[in-house]
């Protein structure tokens, strides 16, 4: 794989996931601040930044290695916007939407792409370059669609564990928590046996839907 093919790959790849990142990390900042917690701004946290919120190994050295190497499995993280509940007021509901508030980011940038793939097609524009900005945006729903349903997964650390929260007993809740470490290693097991390849059925359900109605073929 020649250099010009390695930046076409992390262009159409490796850029809509670290924007798919940054955006999730900082709709949960942004949320956290509207029920009154400001930590996440007070830490430079409350920007679209990536190396504010990148993990040297999570945000690049794994995804990027994926792309260039060809390894079928790909995924990452960022680091978690830090959130300090004694500024919230309701901590169980607060939670919820701060926790909540990073899948939807993802589901409305999947949504904002695709209503510009329609306007790209119906509108006629870009030309000679409609394919390689097709592709883009088409991963960049794609991985977004990705990241919206797999934190929804209802396991701490992922964001689903904390929305759960709000439908669970304190105590159990609590013992989820403790337990966080052991549910890190179960996911990071199911990811290296690609148990999660399950949730493409979900999603490219959606993709394919959302592609139709934006009238794009296949680019990528």
């Amino acid at each position: 794989m020649d250099i010009v093919e390695i930046g076409g790959k992390l262009a159409i790849f490796f850029v809509p996931f670290l924007f798919a990142l940054c955006f999730h990390e900082y709709a949960h900042g942004l949320v956290a601040k509207w029920r009154g917690d400001n930590t996440a701004e007070q830490l430079g946290r409350l920007t679209l930044n990536p190396m504010a919120h990148a993990d040297i190994v999570g945000t690049f050295i794994l995804p990027i290695s994926a792309i260039v190497f060809g390894i079928p499995i790909f995924f990452g993280w960022a680091k978690p916007v830090p959130v300090n509940i004694r500024n919230l007021k309701n901590v169980r509901t607060d939670m919820f939407w701060i926790a909540i508030a990073g899948p939807l980011s993802n589901v409305l940038l999947a949504l904002v792409g695709t209503v510009i793939m329609m306007l790209t097609v119906r509108l006629g524009l870009l030309g000679e370059f409609a394919k390689p900005v097709m592709s883009m945006l088409q991963m960049f729903v794609l991985v977004n669609l990705f990241l919206a349903l797999f934190n929804l997964i209802p396991l701490h650390p992922l964001d689903g564990g904390k929305v759960l929260a709000r439908f669970l007993p304190a105590s159990v809740n609590l013992k989820l928590e403790q337990n966080e470490q052991m549910t890190s290693f179960i996911l990071l097991g199911l990811m290296i046996t690609g148990a999660f390849s399950v949730l493409r059925v979900p999603v490219f359900y959606v993709f394919n839907h959302l592609m139709a109605f934006a009238g794009a073929g296949a680019f990528l």
